[in-house]
């Protein structure tokens, strides 16, 4: 595979003290005063499909903050290093899906680059991080390989262990990769509290949903709203993978089901490739407003028929 695009940082705030920095050095505009604060919020583009859509330009976004128009200050699309915590379900109920998450969560950690670092977390009766954040690929694919099946599913409890822990890695570019069934009956942390920390914390969230096994139906998409039956139409079964594809599209992430190892590594190929080509858009809102205030992101694009996906929202610091 490719080299994974690196995450850029999510919708932070960054204090950039530029007070006796020579004027002739800088390379981009007085934008950057003393003190300033940005909010830097990653952007992927994608089709239909689900291939990310590389090239846009500046004059090809829009950025509303609490429906008020902001001025884009700054564009950019570099491949930089990331953190990525990989939350993989071992719970007694992914016995027959297990085997498929793992390849999947094998082949994406293959891919990565020297500069990026992991972190495994498996879901069980209880939530457990099996190994410090760490740049050996090789060690982390080794533990995936030993993961077995068995007991409850804390899910929400561990992708909130999974977000706290996020707080210890070295890079900027950060997020959490989740592999489950999207069932939950053993948390004590409830939705809305996931979500919360979720917009709060400086991660993007991609999932992949593994269900139906043995369908044999081609091709794996971005699930998108108008995909999901109306609520009468569902059962309880899908409130896990509701919940799942809620953390994706609130952080600016992706959301897949696979239902076989071939849907699994084309979702992972398509993770990939929409973490190395981000276009992180940073603005300056006019007042942050009161600490702990939630703000609305809303970011679109001029470009027809595309898929824009981004940071729905934070909360003033």
């Amino acid at each position: 595979m490719f080299p994974r695009r690196a995450l850029g940082s999510t919708c932070i705030f960054v204090s950039l003290l530029l007070a006796k920095l020579d004027a002739q050095s800088m390379s981009t505009p007085a934008m950057f005063q003393a003190n300033s604060r940005l909010v830097l919020v990653p952007v992927t583009v994608t089709d239909n499909y689900g291939k990310t859509i590389l090239g846009l330009r500046v004059q090809d976004f829009n950025i509303l903050d609490d429906q008020t128009p902001q001025k884009i200050l700054s564009f950019t699309s570099e491949d930089q290093p990331c953190s990525v915590g990989v939350v993989l379900d071992v719970s007694g109920s992914m016995r027959n899906a297990l085997s498929v998450a793992k390849d999947g969560a094998q082949s994406f950690v293959r891919s990565s680059n020297t500069n990026d670092e992991f972190l495994l977390l498996t879901v069980s009766t209880q939530p457990e991080a099996n190994s410090d954040f760490t740049g050996d690929a090789a060690d982390i694919d080794q533990r995936i390989g030993f993961s077995r099946p068995g007991g409850m599913t804390a899910l929400i409890d561990t992708v909130y262990l999974g977000l706290t822990k996020m707080k210890q890695a070295r890079n900027p570019q950060r997020a959490l990769l989740v592999f489950s069934d999207g069932m939950d009956n053993h948390s004590r942390y409830s939705k809305s509290q996931l979500l919360r920390t979720a917009l709060e914390a400086d991660v993007q969230i991609y999932t992949i949903v593994l269900d139906g096994l043995g369908d044999s139906s081609p091709g794996t998409i971005p699930f998108r709203p108008s995909m999901i039956a109306k609520p009468g139409d569902r059962g309880a079964q899908s409130q896990g993978p509701d919940l799942l594809q809620s953390l994706a599209d609130k952080t600016g992430g992706l959301h897949f089901h696979a239902r076989n190892t071939a849907q699994a590594r084309e979702a992972i190929a398509k993770i990939s490739d929409a973490l190395r080509s981000q276009y992180i858009l940073g603005y300056q809102p006019v007042e942050s407003g009161t600490p702990g205030k939630s703000h609305r992101i809303h970011v679109t694009t001029t470009v027809p028929k595309v898929y824009v996906h981004a940071r729905t929202g934070y909360y003033a610091p």
